[in-house]
């Protein structure tokens, strides 16, 4: 079953159970926001792809994260702050803009990595990033209850974390399982420790 979306098109990667503090600036993503809050329409966050141009019908790639507002602000610069959740990972079948240029999607539900233990192999993982909250109170502040021990969300919250072009980083998100992810991450984690 399909579900009608605004999307909020952006350089960086969301992905479900993950979590992410925006600044909202443009009349059309204050309306996306305004609308997701009062429960007219949800809004999936979608990642950019910067090597095609503005115009061009794959700008936005194929996948992109449903999302919830779970908190907002007035910032001190007089901009909305959100901090959003990922909830759902979904396809894009048809896309337009509104008047406005905000973009709009039909969208269908597509599943994503189911939760599992992390091996031996990946437990570097598993330190490497309990390391990086400590050093980033911030980020760790988005993280409360942290879900370390499941593989899926592991790999998920290096994949949105990490400095990669993003036609790799949705590569891996469409993978079926997390496996290539986790392979992925192990191999730049031991490139850095060399």
């Amino acid at each position: 079953m399909s579900e009608q979306l605004a999307l909020f098109p952006l350089n960086c990667l969301l992905l479900p159970e993950g979590k992410t503090r925006l600044r909202v600036f443009e009349p059309r993503y204050i309306r996306l926001v305004k609308e997701a809050t009062a429960g007219k329409r949800a809004f999936a966050m979608a990642l950019l792809n910067p090597l095609v141009s503005q115009t061009h019908p794959d700008r936005v790639f194929s996948y992109a994260t449903k999302v919830q507002v779970t908190d907002f602000d007035v910032l001190s610069d007089g901009l909305l702050g959100i901090e959003v959740l990922g909830l759902q990972r979904v396809r894009i079948l048809n896309r337009w803009q509104e008047d406005d240029k905000l973009h709009v999607a039909d969208t269908e539900a597509v599943p994503f990595w189911p939760a599992q233990p992390v091996d031996q192999p990946q437990q570097e993982l598993q330190l490497s990033f309990d390391q990086l909250l400590k050093r980033e109170p911030e980020l760790a502040s988005l993280y409360p209850e942290m879900k370390i021990a499941d593989a899926s969300w592991l790999a998920a919250r290096w994949l949105e974390l990490l400095p990669l072009p993003p036609l790799l980083k949705e590569h891996l998100a469409e993978q079926a399982t997390p496996e290539a992810c986790l392979h992925y991450l192990q191999r730049c984690l031991k490139a850095e420790s060399i």
